[in-house]
């Protein structure tokens, strides 16, 4: 079982940035692609991004491409979100997955099957 744990989250103002964080442990989580979901409030979960093993192939929502940035290190068991030119509509909370079942989308939250407790992201307007 993979336990992951996502921090960095925060309120910013916007324009601003932060740095998610997802930490992984136990499992194969180092050979798994990884991806980030969000959940504003009243919404359904969003795919954010995802990104593969290797980390050459990752995917972005349109609405976070060219700001947000996914990456891993393996060595440490640890993908990252680099989030900027943060906007109030990126308010939610985040989680990161692992991705499991791979006959789903890659943004369809049904294909992972770990997820972390989620980290709050607030932007300020």
């Amino acid at each position: 079982q993979v336990l992951l744990v996502e921090s960095g989250g925060g309120l910013v103002q916007a324009g601003g940035s932060l740095r998610l964080s997802c930490v992984a442990s136990g499992g194969t989580a180092t050979t798994d692609d990884m991806g980030w979901f969000r959940r504003a409030p009243g919404k359904v979960r969003e795919f954010v991004t995802s990104i593969n093993a290797s980390g050459a192939r990752p995917y972005y929502a349109d609405s976070v491409k060219g700001r947000f940035t996914i990456s891993r290190d393996s060595a440490k068991n640890t993908v990252y979100l680099q989030m900027n030119s943060l906007k109030p509509e990126d308010t939610a909370v985040y989680y990161c997955a692992r991705r499991k079942f791979y006959y789903y989308s890659y943004y369809d939250p049904r294909g992972y099957d770990n997820w972390g407790q989620g980290t709050q992201v607030t932007v300020s307007s």
